[in-house]
């Protein structure tokens, strides 16, 4: 399972965008997924203010501002991959 963490805002249409997105690969992969709203904490607000919204993958920052579900599936599987190779 993957910890997806998304930074956003409200009344920010590329949030709602990627938030959609994440939804849709959400039903192929086993994800864990939390959104903070930025603007409810003062330091994130001041270092990612205008980037959001920004995806973590399990801790790492994987996109911001904008993903398309090829991207995000792509990259999770690349994930995928890369935790078998280790556990083998």
């Amino acid at each position: 399972m993957w910890e997806i963490l998304l930074y956003t805002r409200k009344d920010c249409c590329l949030c709602e965008e990627m938030k959609e997105i994440v939804r849709k690969v959400a039903g192929e992969f086993p994800l864990d997924v939390k959104e903070i709203d930025i603007d409810s904490v003062a330091d994130l607000q001041e270092k990612y203010g205008s980037e959001v919204p920004v995806l973590f993958i399990n801790g790492r920052k994987a996109f911001k501002v904008r993903v398309t579900e090829r991207e995000l599936k792509k990259r999770l599987k690349r994930l995928r991959k890369e935790a078998v190779a280790s556990s083998g």
